[in-house]
């Protein structure tokens, strides 16, 4: 993946080459440019390389800029790219439709190079966060599967499992936006289970207690392994390594923690743990039945589980079983 965005590519999209020439001009000397005279022949180039960002007039005969904008978007390859519309016109209804069908700017003609310099570079600078951020997400969740291997052999247990808590999170009245976030920070719940020894984490039969308090030790080891870091995202990650085994009743571990003394995201990521623990196959036991592990979750609801929380996941059964059919081993 090429984050340099000094030679990024960038389609200049014009049917008068006057046009064109001004543009190789102003951004020739940054940018890796190509163009295209029509619609047609933008396509084309966009089907045989994606372009980092796309320059694009509105008056061109056969199909317009808009029309070339409306395609791009309803591809699921391309609508990613960004496009900053270059055109005489100058109409606010002009430009509000450019916003409406998914342009990120709007330049009109005359223009002036040191403007289009700046959105340029701008737009191309949100291209390379939001690609960081992806990676970000995305390497996260590896992780959280590279824990998963050594306990379930299956990266469907945690993809099910940030789900459900998103659910949750969304049902109990937390914003979109943070509900997402702790989706993307479940995956971590378990890391430290590599600090494990496999004869203790795949043991098919009962641990004993020594066995057991060193398995407890999980969660003390995540906690450590996303200590200290400023990425919000691991920062709940980190919250959630800790607390994923305590118990409303105060009864849980590492730090005994009662009632609202854990996190909210914490309460979450347990009672979705717990269900998708409880409903799969692992070494030491059979898959229960959604009926069994709902008549369990509400048996520990105020002992185990925030009896609110219990609730509201029952309440969203519906969306719980169609993740929980969705992602099968």
């Amino acid at each position: 993946m090429d984050f340099n965005t000094e030679r990024a590519r960038v389609l200049v999209v014009d049917d008068e080459p006057a046009n064109l020439k001004v543009m190789r001009e102003v951004l020739g000397d940054q940018y890796r440019l190509s163009f295209a005279k029509s619609g047609d022949a933008a396509l084309a180039l966009v089907a045989k390389e994606l372009p980092k960002l796309i320059l694009l007039d509105i008056m061109m005969p056969n199909m317009s800029g808009f029309e070339v904008c409306q395609r791009l978007k309803e591809n699921p390859q391309t609508q990613h790219i960004p496009i900053i519309f270059v055109t005489a016109l100058a109409d606010e209804s002009d430009e509000f439709k450019g916003f409406e069908i998914g342009a990120v700017d709007y330049i009109t003609k005359p223009i002036s190079p040191a403007i289009v310099r700046a959105r340029v570079k701008t737009h191309l600078s949100l291209v390379q966060a939001e690609q960081l951020k992806q990676a970000h997400v995305d390497l996260v969740h590896r992780l959280g599967c590279a824990a998963e291997y050594k306990d379930t052999d299956t990266g469907e247990h945690i993809a099910r499992m940030s789900k459900y808590s998103k659910i949750l999170a969304l049902a109990y009245g937390m914003d979109e936006q943070h509900a997402e976030l702790l989706r993307q920070a479940a995956p971590m719940h378990d890391i430290g289970k590599i600090g494990i020894p496999d004869a203790i984490l795949l043991k098919p039969g009962k641990l004993t207690p020594d066995e057991f308090e060193h398995m407890k030790e999980h969660a003390q080891i995540g906690a450590k392994i996303l200590a200290n870091s400023p990425s919000p995202l691991l920062q709940l990650a980190h919250v959630l390594a800790m607390e994923h085994h305590e118990k409303w009743d105060g009864s849980g571990y590492p730090n005994a923690l009662k009632g609202e003394q854990i996190s909210l995201e914490g309460r979450i990521v347990a009672i979705a743990d717990v269900f998708d623990a409880l409903t799969s196959k692992r070494p030491y036991k059979q898959a229960w039945s959604i009926e069994e592990a709902l008549s369990h979750m509400q048996q520990q609801a105020g002992k185990h589980f925030d009896p609110q929380l219990v609730a509201l996941f029952e309440g969203q059964l519906d969306a719980i079983l169609e993740v929980y059919s969705l992602y099968q081993n």
